[in-house]
């Protein structure tokens, strides 16, 4: 199984251009990778997309309420 990166996520929210809700967010990722995709990010690997959204939230990278988040572009590594 492939895994996606977490800056493919990421990117796709920022490209959004708006705010989305969690569950908008989720939603988007299943219909774009499949319910099944794992996904890593630099230090972290196999992750589904609700434990993506949780990582990149602890981390700053994802902020603002459940019903209206966005990309922190400060905290992303560009990498």
């Amino acid at each position: 199984m492939n895994s996606i990166h977490g800056h493919e996520v990421m990117e796709r929210i920022m490209a959004a251009d708006r705010p989305m809700s969690r569950t908008e967010i989720l939603d988007d990722i299943r219909e774009t990778y499949g319910a099944d995709a794992r996904f890593h990010t630099c230090s972290a690997e196999g992750m589904t997309a609700t434990e993506l959204i949780d990582f990149i939230s602890a981390r700053s990278k994802l902020v603002g309420p459940e019903d209206a988040m966005t990309i922190n572009r400060d905290e992303v590594c560009d990498h």
